[in-house]
């Protein structure tokens, strides 16, 4: 496939008004094949210079901007929309990726609609770019494809994403607060350590007499800091790239996801959240006409824990040899027993996909009740321990004041 370049056009509509906008691809020609497709007469096209020399826009690897879910949902609701209202696959491709915000989604979009147009289905277009598109996406748009229910299936996508969206914001926003003030006590302690510490240490050195042990701790801190802040930053560094590099390893996963798992208080939340994105997801699967066997192999991957991904692939291994799925799953204890139970009803009344989405919604509020408690119990908790902290740092360093007005008296 040709690399597709930037160009600027001016044309007219339907109606004589003047328009201007940029458009990629291949060539001129193509451009203005794209143009009449849309209901535009060229007047002029020509290679846009925006994006190269002095305009070319600085991108720092690691550190760019990629597609992100909101993205995704919105994209989803109105390619759906468009679709259902009966525009073509290329216009709507083109209209998208004329009005996203996300810049990068609009690179990706731009190259979906050259190889659509070039004969490929929309789902392999996604397929090329899995960096981008979910599993979960581009198996629902195949089997939207196949089913010629499109639309149907981006609707659902939509949802899917937009509850997803929501979950997430939902938990950034309860960790927010602890995190914020967990920050500032490391900071204020690392600041009286290095630079408040120092100066009572050279008033005591007059005095010519021991310091209490309190304050002997602290001065010895200050002295380390010297050394420990250096060590902190690069590990920290290093330890983060590391982390970006191995966090989605299997080495890594199988021994990290288990001990989220296990954590006191937060380990309950991690397991109601993987509960419902994977009711919500097998649900809209389901609901895609997705075969059984890989739906659950996708749910297992989209899970975000290991664990229940172990859990599923065991279980698809099993409804492979013919058992139900609920049975297999009662065996797992990630599980909990209303979640087998219900699907096992759901199994036998045919209504698996109700019963899953009705998980997803009790576990979806299960995960807005549990943060809002687990903030409000955080917070008076965060707050005692800075007090404590840098209570107990002063209460030290005014010790030998103390002492010698002790003395004193």
């Amino acid at each position: 496939m040709s690399t597709a370049q930037a160009w600027a056009y001016v044309g007219r509509d339907n109606k004589g008004k003047t328009v201007k906008g940029k458009l990629d691809a291949s060539s001129e020609g193509a451009v203005a094949s794209r143009l009449g497709a849309m209901g535009i007469s060229p007047i002029s096209i020509r290679e846009s210079t925006e994006g190269t020399g002095l305009n070319r826009e600085i991108s720092i690897p690691g550190f760019s901007k990629g597609v992100g879910l909101k993205d995704l949902a919105i994209m989803s609701r109105q390619m759906a929309t468009m679709i259902g209202s009966g525009l073509s696959l290329l216009r709507t491709l083109n209209i998208l990726a004329e009005q996203t915000e996300s810049k990068p989604l609009a690179k990706i979009l731009t190259q979906v609609r050259d190889e659509v147009e070039t004969g490929v289905s929309i789902s392999d277009a996604f397929a090329k770019h899995a960096q981008s598109f979910p599993p979960i996406m581009i198996n629902m748009v195949r089997a939207g494809e196949t089913g010629g229910f499109l639309d149907g299936a981006l609707e659902s996508i939509a949802a899917n994403f937009e509850k997803e969206v929501k979950l997430r914001g939902t938990i950034k926003s309860a960790m927010t607060y602890p995190v914020i003030v967990l920050i500032m006590s490391l900071v204020s302690v690392m600041i009286m350590l290095i630079f408040i510490v120092p100066i009572f240490e050279k008033m005591f050195s007059g005095l010519g007499s021991g310091l209490p042990v309190p304050t002997m701790i602290l001065v010895n801190l200050s002295h380390a800091m010297v050394y420990v802040v250096p060590v902190l930053v690069v590990a920290s560094v290093i330890f983060g790239l590391w982390w970006r590099k191995n966090k989605h390893t299997e080495q890594v996963r199988m021994r990290v996801d288990p001990v989220k798992l296990r954590l006191p208080v937060f380990g309950n939340l991690l397991r109601k959240i993987a509960v419902a994105r994977f009711s919500r997801n097998f649900a809209n699967m389901i609901g895609a006409g997705v075969p059984i066997l890989q739906a659950l192999k996708i749910v297992g991957e989209t899970s975000g824990n290991w664990v229940i991904e172990n859990a599923l692939m065991k279980v698809a291994e099993s409804v492979r040899q013919g058992q139900s799925i609920s049975g297999p799953l009662i065996l797992h204890p990630v599980f909990p027993p209303m979640v087998t139970q219900m699907i096992a009803v759901g199994e036998d009344a045919g209504s698996l996909e109700i019963m899953l989405n009705k998980i997803a919604d009790f576990y979806d509020q299960e995960v807005e009740s549990s943060t809002e408690q687990l903030t409000a119990a955080i917070e008076p908790l965060l707050i005692a321990f800075l007090g404590v902290v840098i209570g107990g740092m002063v209460i030290a360093l005014y010790m030998p004041i103390f002492s010698i007005a002790s003395a004193v008296k």
